[in-house]
């Protein structure tokens, strides 16, 4: 048997390849933040737009277009760029409600602070099942939510439509992730076509 896979939702994964710097995890772990549903979130709604993570915001940056590149492979000047980017801190107990990000083309989640053995972000299937079939063992045709280990320095992109959470969380350490959002900068669509468009970085 050949199983081909039509239409693939694609998640990447990138590293940073370093230790972040104590300058660069001393201000992130120093936000003011609120409470948010099930965990708590930076107040700073525009996080990587701060000096003392320049280097973060250029990893991230280079690998969103990477991603956006390899997936859509624009015919014209296109490209993505950061829209909002935030911090949000789950302890022990805490979890983040599922979710997927609005007025977004790719999101994405980077963790200054996670721990591999236990920290997971997991992904759900959008839609009704008409028919459900029992499965003996699980893939990604047959499941319904599927589940990522994530460590630190991991980056993880994604399409903005994508529903994902994170369950409570059971060990002690405290887990960092930077979530953000993008949108388009460039020329979509085609005059020919009557869908040309503009589109401009806010």
């Amino acid at each position: 048997m050949n199983i081909n896979n039509l239409f693939p939702t694609p998640v990447a994964f990138f590293s940073l390849g370093r230790e972040l710097k104590k300058t660069e995890l001393d201000f992130i772990k120093n936000q003011d933040y609120y409470a948010n549903e099930g965990n708590t979130t930076s107040n700073d709604r525009k996080i990587l737009k701060n000096k003392e993570l320049t280097e973060l915001r250029d990893f991230i940056e280079d690998s969103m277009n990477e991603y956006f590149k390899a997936i859509h492979a624009p015919k014209f000047d296109v490209s993505l760029y950061l829209t909002q980017s935030w911090a949000n801190y789950t302890e022990k107990g805490q979890h983040h409600h599922k979710h997927a990000h609005s007025n977004s083309v790719v999101s994405g989640v980077f963790y200054p602070q996670a721990n591999r053995e236990f920290d997971k972000i997991y992904f759900y299937k959008d839609g009704y099942e008409r028919i459900n079939v029992p499965a003996k063992e699980f893939n990604p045709y047959n499941s319904e939510s599927w589940w990522f280990e994530v460590g630190a320095g991991d980056l993880i992109l994604f399409p903005s439509h994508l529903i994902h959470m994170v369950q409570t969380k059971e060990d002690d350490n405290t887990r960092i992730s930077i979530a953000f959002n993008t949108f388009l900068k460039g020329y979509i669509g085609s005059d020919e076509n009557l869908t040309g468009l503009n589109l401009r970085e806010e």
